[in-house]
Formats: C-alpha cells, sequence, structure tokens
C-alpha cells in the first residue's frame, strides 16, 4: 500500500506536540543552583565575618553545606517522578552534577583526613615537624595542612558551571563560570579570610544570579498557555 502523505498541516501539528511535551516534562527549574548558591553564599560570608572581625559562633557553619545534602536529595527524588521524558542533554547535564558531588566529597575528605593522619605517618617515619614564632622564638609542633586549600574548592566550583554553560549554551552560567576562575587566580595570593569571601561571591555569581534568571524564565513559561 502507498504510505499516506502527511499535510503540511498534520506534520506541524505533531512537530508542536512533540515540543510541547518536551517543554512540559523536562525543564531546568534553577532550584539546585538557588539552593547551592544560597548555601555556599551564606557559609562564605558567614567565616569570612567570624575571621575578618575575630568572633566564633561555636560550630563550622560548613556543616549546612552537608546539612544541604537532605534538600538536594529531596529535589532530585521528586523531580525524577515529575519527568516523563528525558533528553541526552539532561542526562548529561545530571552526569557532570552528579560527578561533581562526589568531586566536592572527595576534596573534603582529602582536606579532613590528610590533616588528621598526617602526623601518624609522620611519626612512622621518626620524623616531626616544628614551627618557630619568628617574634618570641617560640617552638611548637606543626600539623601538616593543605595551602590555600579553599582555592580548589573555587576550582571544582567552576567545573560543572562551565561544562552545564557550554553544553547548554546559557551566557549567564559561562559568565560566571569565568568569574570563579578569576576568583581562584586571586585566591592563590590571599589568606583564607578573603578565601572565604571569594567562595561567597562565587557562589552568588556562578550559582545563585544564573539560578534565579532560569527560575523566572521557568515561571515565565509556565504561564504560556500550550500552542
Amino acid at each position: 500500500m502507498e504510505e499516506k502523505q502527511l499535510t503540511e498541516k498534520e506534520s506541524l501539528a505533531i512537530i508542536t506536540e512533540m515540543v510541547n511535551k518536551v517543554k512540559n516534562h523536562y525543564h531546568e527549574n534553577g532550584s539546585y543552583l538557588i539552593l547551592w548558591g544560597c548555601v555556599i553564599a551564606f557559609c562564605g560570608l558567614v567565616n569570612f565575618a567570624q575571621s575578618f572581625w575575630k568572633f566564633s559562633i561555636g560550630f563550622d557553619i560548613w556543616i549546612l553545606a552537608f546539612v544541604a545534602v537532605v534538600p538536594q536529595v529531596w529535589l532530585i527524588i521528586r523531580e525524577n517522578r515529575r519527568k516523563t521524558v528525558k533528553t541526552h542533554l539532561g542526562a548529561a547535564i545530571d552526569a557532570i552534577w552528579f560527578v561533581y558531588m562526589m568531586t566536592i566529597i572527595g576534596v573534603i575528605a582529602y582536606g579532613n583526613i590528610t590533616y588528621i593522619t598526617s602526623p601518624g605517618i609522620l611519626e612512622k617515619n621518626n620524623l616531626e615537624i616544628f614551627s618557630k614564632n619568628t617574634v618570641t622564638g617560640e617552638i611548637s609542633p606543626f600539623r601538616i595542612f593543605a595551602p590555600s586549600f579553599s582555592s580548589i574548592f573555587l576550582l571544582v566550583y567552576a567545573f560543572p558551571t562551565l561544562a552545564t554553560g557550554l553544553i547548554t549554551k546559557y551566557r549567564p552560567l559561562i559568565i560566571g563560570a569565568i568569574v570563579c576562575y578569576i576568583f581562584f587566580i586571586a585566591s592563590l595570593f590571599t589568606n583564607f579570610t578573603y578565601d572565604m569571601l571569594f567562595s561567597a561571591l562565587a557562589a552568588i555569581c556562578c550559582w545563585l544570579i544564573p539560578g534565579l534568571l532560569i527560575r523566572r524564565k521557568y515561571l515565565q513559561q509556565l504561564k504560556q498557555p500550550d500552542v
């Protein structure tokens, strides 16, 4: 039998229906970017204030970053339940942010575990490191730590942001990542206090602002009737 030829109107209707399915069932609402932009910016600013004005709130503010994993998981589960259509682009972006999350966990583990284990490793090799106060001449045991460790976080922050921006061709993410790289370079020449300020500003530029822009576009899209 001869195949039925679709009219121009029928072809347009099919294409429109497919586009609407993708638009309605797969979208980026900016929730992940807003969540982590707020959390990292807040923690960075509090840490900067504590170091600059010499006060303590009594606990490590960065614990909030671990607590934020709970709403992150909840958002992922909710989005996966709502999605009926998933594109290759969406799968690639999900993979990038999953690798980013695992990398952050690894970097945090590296910084904390090596700080604890380094004295024991040196002791097994019959070594001990001391520091000398150049003013008082006082000598005390010195614990090894990674210099400018917070700079590494800035470098890691930029990776998923730039990758996502390049894949989606979304300029605010690309600009945010470039700003994050600039803060990374600057942090190599500053102390911990200003590194925390850079971390907060980087989170605002590369996550919070793009996330709010995406969220606004998403809400506007919901108000538009399907055609």
